[in-house]
C-alpha cells in the first residue's frame, strides 16, 4: 500500500534533550561534588528514555511512574523522585526538571526540518505521536515547523500512552489515513512499534546525540520514495 502519512515520535526521534543543555545548571551530588559528563549523561538518559525503569518506587511513586505521561502532576512526582534517587540535590533537580519541560531547550536532529517540510510538500500527512506530559508544540512553532504538522497526538491530551493502539488510531483517524497507508518512525520498538498492531509500517531510529545522526530520518523516507 502507498504511504499517505508519516508519524514521528518526539524525544530521540525528531528532537533530543542533549547533555550540553544541562551544563549551565550547577550539577553536584548531595555531597557537593560536581557531576562529570558521564554522570550527567546517565541522568539525562533516565529522564528521557522511552521505556525502562531506573529506580525503585514505593506504591504511590510506582503509580506516578506508570502513569507519568498521562498527567503533569504525576510526571513531576515521578521524575523528581528519579532525580532524588540519582543523587541530585533538590535545587538542581528543580532546575533540571524545568529544563526538561521547556520544549525550546530541546535540540532538533539535523534533518528534522527538511524531512517535515519535504513530506508535507509532497502531499503526505505528518503527525507527531508522543508519550509526554507537557506541550511540545512550541519547539515546532519556534522554527516554523508547526505549519507542516497536521496532527499532534500527545499522551497527556489524548489519555493513552504508546504502545496502546488508541493513541495511534486517534492520530490516523484525525488525519483521515488508513493504518496500512501509514509509517511510524520512532526510537523504541516497544513503544513506537505498537503502531504495527494496527497495520502501520514501522522504522526504528537510534536516539544518539544529534551530531551523530545527521540523516537517519531522511534516509528512511528516501528509501521508501517519499522524498527525492
Amino acid at each position: 500500500m502507498a504511504i499517505e502519512a508519516v508519524l514521528f515520535d518526539f524525544s530521540g526521534t525528531v528532537f533530543r534533550l542533549e547533555e550540553s543543555e544541562f551544563w549551565d545548571v550547577d550539577l553536584t551530588d548531595t555531597g557537593g561534588r560536581a557531576l562529570d559528563t558521564h554522570e550527567i549523561a546517565e541522568i539525562m538518559r533516565r529522564m528521557t528514555a522511552p521505556v525502562g525503569q531506573f529506580v525503585q518506587f514505593d506504591e504511590a511513586g510506582q503509580y506516578a511512574w506508570d502513569n507519568r505521561d498521562l498527567d503533569p502532576a504525576l510526571h513531576r512526582t515521578a521524575y523528581m523522585e528519579v532525580l532524588e534517587q540519582s543523587g541530585v540535590p533538590e535545587g538542581a533537580a528543580e532546575k533540571l526538571y524545568a529544563r526538561l519541560l521547556d520544549p525550546t531547550a530541546w535540540t532538533p536532529y539535523p534533518d528534522t526540518g527538511d524531512v517535515l517540510h519535504g513530506l508535507s510538500e509532497n502531499g503526505l500527512k505528518v503527525g507527531i505521536v508522543s508519550n509526554i506530559a507537557f506541550d511540545i508544540r512550541p519547539a515546532f512553532v519556534d522554527r516554523g515547523w508547526d505549519r507542516v504538522i497536521d496532527d499532534f497526538a500527545l499522551s497527556f491530551e489524548v489519555g493513552a500512552m504508546k504502545p496502546d493502539v488508541r493513541i495511534f488510531k486517534g492520530a490516523l483517524d484525525r488525519l483521515g489515513v488508513d493504518p496500512s497507508n501509514a509509517l511510524m518512525i520512532g526510537d523504541s520498538a516497544e513503544a513506537d512499534g505498537g503502531a504495527t498492531v494496527l497495520g502501520c509500517e514501522f522504522a526504528l531510529v537510534d536516539p544518539v546525540p544529534t551530531v551523530q545522526r545527521p540523516s537517519a530520518l531522511a534516509d528512511i523516507v528516501r528509501a521508501r520514495g517519499l522524498l527525492i
